[in-house]
């Protein structure tokens, strides 16, 4: 539970803090904004760090799968855009990927 509370949590503050140059260099939002943007992304790498994996890469490539579900969350929520279709089942897809990353029976 503590890595899919580590998933979650890094993977709002990536949204967050890429968002944040998104709307400075796409909405022309003030650069003041890159400052809480740089210390999300900060905090991102550091809950990556939480995770509950063996290898590095492993607890990346399954965070990939949240990391996509969560950007559509983020579409709707931030944007107001609700996800099609296409979107929940590519989410669905990348979610089943993740688990199978981390909860796949490794050989010994």
């Amino acid at each position: 539970m503590l890595t899919l509370a580590a998933y979650g949590a890094a993977a709002l503050a990536e949204i967050a803090g890429c968002f944040a140059f998104w709307a400075v260099l796409r909405h022309g939002r003030s650069a003041l904004w890159l400052l809480p943007g740089l210390a999300s992304l900060a905090l991102f790498a550091w809950l990556l760090t939480r995770v509950e994996a063996e290898a590095a890469g492993r607890a990346y490539a399954a965070y990939g799968g949240v990391y996509i579900a969560a950007s559509l969350l983020w579409l709707w929520a931030a944007e107001g855009q609700r996800p099609d279709r296409w979107d929940l089942a590519g989410g669905a897809v990348a979610l089943a990927g993740a688990a199978l990353i981390l909860a796949g029976p490794r050989a010994s």
